[in-house]
């Protein structure tokens, strides 16, 4: 059998119960599953590593899963989540980033607001009718233009 990497859809926040859960059943029934973790930017997911038979045993009946994607996901889309973060990118309130990354990939906002403790900022999109503020992650974006002084 060949080891592989297959996401598991969990409810919202009850990411890490999951992970508790699903270690304290590989233990007790010693399952073979190589690696589980969560990236926070993903909400309602969790990944493990492990032979599919392995994988399905362990999440069977534990809380808080609604499914599994029975897909192998390559190494290479999870690797910006396991690779030490570069060089904190300093943004301001006023700047225009654009986002490369999540459901609003390719938008461009304006920052409003920047939460340095949560690693997050607030932008209202350029493109928008009616300005609507998305807290979005820092490492979701790249600076565009900065803030004019």
């Amino acid at each position: 059998m060949i080891s592989i990497i297959v996401t598991i859809r969990t409810t919202t926040g009850r990411e890490n119960v999951v992970i508790e859960s699903i270690m304290a059943k590989v233990k007790h029934h010693t399952i073979p599953i190589r690696s589980i973790f969560h990236p926070t930017e993903l909400s309602g997911y969790v990944f493990i590593e492990g032979e599919i038979n392995d994988i399905e045993a362990s999440v069977k009946g534990i809380p808080h899963v609604r499914g599994l994607i029975n897909k192998d996901v390559p190494m290479t889309q999870l690797e910006r989540f396991l690779v030490a973060e570069k060089q904190q990118i300093k943004v301001e309130t006023g700047d225009v980033v654009e986002i490369v990354g999540g459901p609003f990939k390719g938008e461009k906002g304006k920052v409003t607001r920047v939460d340095e403790t949560k690693n997050e900022l607030t932008v209202e999109f350029l493109d928008a009718a009616i300005p609507i503020p998305v807290t979005i992650s820092v490492n979701s974006i790249r600076i565009y233009e900065k803030k004019k002084e």
